[in-house]
């Protein structure tokens, strides 16, 4: 119930399209009373008493009153419908706002299909049972309390007869409800994992066909959707069973009406008319126990679709995402105080790091692969929040910093070049929303891509293609580095931003970032340690440990970690 009244409460986001849907629900039923009403005229009065001359007014009324209820029926579907995409669209603006608001480290540990699953799939379902219970569930109650009220104005003994199969068809329903939803709810978790390994199996295309495990990928993607269709059918087997029955009691209840109606017509105490207005009577009144089958499966799926969408609702935000302390400008000076961080319960990827990038320094991070050189500059957008220990900006705790006025003041370079599906023009403005053409150019022409992007099919307007795949890894990242020359911020953090580069386009490369990195704190992380020989300071890196630093003369003197990394990837004059 705290569910469905959460779900009903964003209806009232539009009142004036709820209150209309709901005014036409109530017109659209009472007309129901139309053809039971006029049964009884045609079979008591005009029959029973011979006045031919009502018959065409008699039937003129009818026809009209049905007109009447179509219209209002064309409407009440017009504006059901325009609700229901209404609440869909800020609903899923809504969650996808959240979304972004949400840590990264959420998203470690959900996929991107299952997201993608409670997007797509689960927000208009949830809005189902918003537009179910307004066109469906009020006007069937409303339908079945005016039917019940016409027929026991007529006989209040027939009436009872006719009820007589509800207790059983109520206490059917409501068992079976309970028992639907854990069902349904695996039947949902089950679409969810299925939307996530075709996400990740389209995504990795490329890495299946090189590897040649189509057939194994094949195996997988159809264990999933047997999966899918085994918890379907958990649900299906059950209907099959609980709503044949609920139609059987209900059907039985007629000939026990009929059974009754005719032994009291016979003893005279009711007309025939009224035997056949409780025929067409009856008619209306199951129709919403017909209704509850497809009703029970909306509510059902709408009640679990709408747990999985407030569950990321109320996942914790992301805190001084907004709020926190903004400086007039960002000097660059860093300090890491003791800092330690893990994922989870895994060891420490940074341990008690200690170190200082003063305004204008460029401090590189080498080490071997894992040993913290990334999640260091994680820690520092705030992607992630330490442990232990604290970072200080300008002197500022960053935990009492804006996120948002942070990353603002950052360009970050990642090792996976990431370009979305639009156009280059747009991929660039990310950095600067008001640049012009000519800065775009500027930025492209350091960052050596001028000459690749000119020779694409539309230049700045050429689509990148999903994760920029019409471009190779090598162009991908010069793209990057000029999304972050065009932002010219004053903190840059470059994280192998020149390992898809050839030799010859890295050393072209170089030298623009030289030229971004002057009078900027700058923090770069290399494997080519020829890419870090001229940064001010040098950090080496195990385990998320600091063991030693210094400049690269000094490094290579000491003939310590770094001299041996030289000497393993033969950096000249080592």
């Amino acid at each position: 119930m705290p569910t469905l009244a959460r779900i009903l409460r964003h209806t009232f986001r539009f009142p004036l399209q709820s209150t209309l849907s709901l005014l036409m629900a109530i017109l659209c039923t009472s007309l129901v009373l139309v053809l039971p009403g006029i049964t009884v005229q045609f079979i008591d009065v005009i029959i029973g008493k011979n006045r031919p001359d009502l018959i065409l007014s008699t039937a003129a009324l009818g026809i009209g009153a049905i007109l009447a209820r179509q219209i209002l029926f064309t409407l009440r579907t017009y504006f059901n419908n325009s609700l229901e995409l209404k609440l869909t669209h800020l609903i899923r603006l809504e969650l996808y706002d959240k979304l972004q608001r949400l840590p990264v480290k959420w998203f470690d540990s959900n996929s991107s299909g299952e997201i993608m699953s409670r997007v797509a799939d689960d927000v208009p379902t949830m809005d189902r049972v918003v537009i179910e219970g307004i066109d469906q569930a009020i006007a069937a109650i409303l339908q079945f309390l005016i039917i019940i009220g016409y027929m026991l104005y007529h006989s209040w003994e027939l009436t009872l007869v006719t009820l007589a199969p509800l207790p059983f068809i109520g206490l059917l329903t409501a068992w079976w409800t309970r028992r639907a939803e854990p069902k349904w709810r695996a039947s949902s978790e089950a679409s969810s994992a299925l939307n996530a390994l075709l996400h990740d199996n389209l995504s990795g295309i490329r890495q299946i066909k090189a590897y040649t495990v189509e057939p194994e990928a094949l195996e997988d993607f159809g264990r999933a959707s047997k999966k899918v269709g085994d918890k379907h059918m958990d649900v299906m087997k059950g209907q099959s069973i609980v709503w044949p029955t609920v139609s059987f009691v209900a059907e039985s209840g007629i000939i026990l009406m009929v059974a009754f109606g005719a032994h009291w017509v016979l003893e005279g105490k009711l007309s025939s008319g009224v035997i056949m207005s409780f025929i067409f009577a009856w008619g209306f009144l199951f129709d919403p126990i017909s209704r509850i089958n497809p009703l029970s499966q909306t509510f059902t799926r709408g009640i679990v679709a709408a747990k999985r969408v407030f569950a990321i609702v109320d996942t914790p935000e992301e805190t001084h995402l907004t709020e926190g302390y903004r400086a007039e400008k960002l000097t660059g000076h860093i300090r890491f105080e003791n800092v330690s961080f893990a994922y989870g319960e895994e060891a420490p990827a940074v341990s008690n790091l200690t170190l200082e990038a003063r305004p204008g320094e460029t401090v590189a991070l080498v080490g071997a692969t894992g040993s913290g050189k990334s999640t260091t500059l994680n820690l520092l957008t705030r992607f992630y929040e330490p442990t232990a220990g604290r970072i200080l900006i300008d002197g500022v705790p960053l935990a009492d910093i804006s996120k948002e006025w942070l990353r603002d003041q950052t360009g970050y370079v990642t090792q996976e070049s990431f370009l979305f599906n639009t156009t280059l023009r747009e991929n660039l403005l990310l950095a600067k929303e008001d640049a012009t053409d000519d800065e775009i150019w500027t930025a492209l022409e350091s960052a050596n891509a001028a000459n690749f992007v000119r020779a694409s099919p539309e230049g700045l307007d050429t689509i990148a293609g999903e994760r920029g795949i019409r471009f190779s890894g090598g162009e991908k990242q010069r793209l990057s580095i000029a999304r972050a020359l065009l932002k010219n911020p004053p903190l840059l953090l470059l994280d192998e931003a020149t390992s898809a580069l050839d030799n010859r386009t890295e050393r072209l490369v170089q030298q623009a970032l030289e030229n971004l990195r002057t009078d900027r704190t700058c923090f770069v992380i290399a494997h080519r340690l020829s890419t870090v020989q001229k940064a001010h300071r040098i950090c080496v890196l195990d385990q998320g440990r600091l063991i030693e630093q210094g400049t690269h003369e000094q490094l290579l003197a000491n003939n310590g970690p770094y001299a041996r990394l030289c000497e393993a990837t033969l950096l000249p004059n080592a």
